[in-house]
């Protein structure tokens, strides 16, 4: 088959590129293959990427046919299960991505802001005055207890403690690279009983134990959190969701829900402490809207998305550059490459927030959620978030940097993290 050219390395140096140097390695393969390339890793199929928002939407045009690679499902099936709507594919997904986009959108979803601001004021309680510390993992902590009580309604009973200790343990069983990869190995080798596969089966029975006693709760159907809606809700057949697919559902979004918005507020932080002008223009803008909160949120996850690419298994022939290729090629939308391109975001190294006041970008050329049928159902939420908690961190602490030197890029199985965590002081809370 011939596809596009990329780099002729051995497959074991790529696959060091690709996750240990990511952004540099990437743009390598822009200026010298153009903006449709292969990269090839060891024992997997050939990867194409692209760079260019027209075959992008092409792709993502056809996603009622399009399957996903392999690899994905492989990193993301030990922990949200078969039946989760991130693995799912066809006349599938689309059962479960009707039953779980309602609560993320609406009055339902603005509800929570109140709910966003008691959680961070309570957080910046705990946060050291004076010393320095990493505001990844104190966002990570809000963004759990933001989607826990999103998703359950609860207040800070036994079970959701248990669940929020017990979920932070998975989550950092597989953090790294190195973890995700003695997972990856002991699925190959059939081994259930790894201390990642012992804490997923804690939360499962946590899950199920909840699930069990909603199902006796005669206020069940009243209930507005998204536990409740989904145990409620039925598809265009009838049919409820079984609680082995509440559970898959459930710990996606408990897992999606708050991880990648913790690293892009960590990020966003960043971008901040680099750029004091911006800091200043958000901070005097907070009682006259949200319109530049939102535009901060916005060139922060264009200028460091929290996921690097997005991909898809071509379910029939695509032209990319005059290349054919055919149905099965592995395809990469690179949300790196797209976000840094000149030609869509002048002066794409700048942080400038401005860039996205004075009109919105293509729809396929500002990608930080995805696209198409299988773009990201929490978005929306997302960015409500990321808005909600900057704001009450801006308007009650006096934080500065913690180090002179912007963030350096770690790459996570999926995610891009600051390496650091973005080193801050709290100076004062007001």
């Amino acid at each position: 088959m011939s596809l596009p050219p990329g780099p002729r390395l051995p497959s074991p140096l790529q696959l060091v590129g690709l996750f240990g140097r990511t952004v540099p390695y990437l743009d390598r393969c822009l200026e010298r293959y153009g903006t449709v390339f292969t990269i090839r890793l060891p024992r997997t199929a050939p990867m194409v990427y692209l760079a260019e928002p027209e075959l992008i939407k092409a792709v993502w045009a056809r996603d009622r046919v399009n399957g996903l690679p392999a690899g994905r499902r492989i990193v993301l099936e030990p922990l949200l299960g078969p039946r989760s709507v991130l693995i799912q594919e066809g006349g599938e997904h689309l059962r479960r991505r009707r039953l779980m986009l309602p609560p993320f959108h609406g009055e339902r979803m603005r509800r929570y802001g109140s709910l966003m601001e008691e959680i961070v004021l309570r957080d910046v309680e705990r946060w050291p005055v004076g010393k320095p510390f990493a505001l990844l993992p104190r966002m990570q902590a809000i963004t759990l207890d933001v989607i826990l009580r999103t998703v359950f309604g609860t207040r800070a009973g036994t079970r959701e403690d248990a669940l929020r200790i017990e979920l932070a343990d998975v989550l950092r069983r597989t953090a790294s690279a190195s973890a995700q990869v003695s997972v990856l190995l002991a699925e190959q080798l059939g081994q259930k009983v790894t201390p990642f596969h012992r804490a997923v089966r804690c939360v499962d029975a946590l899950i199920h134990e909840e699930l069990r006693e909603r199902r006796r709760a005669p206020d069940l159907a009243e209930r507005d959190d998204i536990a409740s809606m989904l145990m409620t809700a039925h598809d265009e057949d009838g049919n409820p969701l079984t609680d082995d697919e509440l559970r898959d559902q459930l710990v996606t979004l408990l897992a999606a829900g708050h991880e990648t918005t913790a690293t892009a507020l960590s990020w966003t932080f960043d971008a901040l402490f680099r750029n004091p002008d911006v800091r200043e223009r958000l901070e005097r803008s907070l009682p006259d809207g949200d319109a530049y909160a939102d535009a901060v949120v916005e060139e922060a996850m264009r200028i460091r998305p929290t996921v690097p690419d997005v991909g898809r298994t071509l379910g029939e022939p695509l032209t990319a550059n005059g290349y054919e290729l055919p149905a099965g090629t592995d395809v990469f939308a690179s949300v790196q490459l797209l976000h840094r391109r000149a030609d869509l975001f002048p002066e794409p190294a700048a942080f400038r927030p401005e860039r996205f006041l004075d009109g919105s970008p293509s729809t396929y050329a500002w990608i930080p959620f995805g696209g198409g049928m299988r773009r990201c159902l929490g978005a929306a939420f997302a960015q409500f978030e990321m808005r909600n908690v900057l704001r009450t961190v801006l308007e009650h602490t006096r934080l500065e940097p913690a180090t002179g030197r912007a963030e350096p890029i770690d790459r996570n199985p999926v995610t891009l993290v600051p390496r650091h965590g973005t080193p801050a002081v709290l100076v004062g809370r007001s």
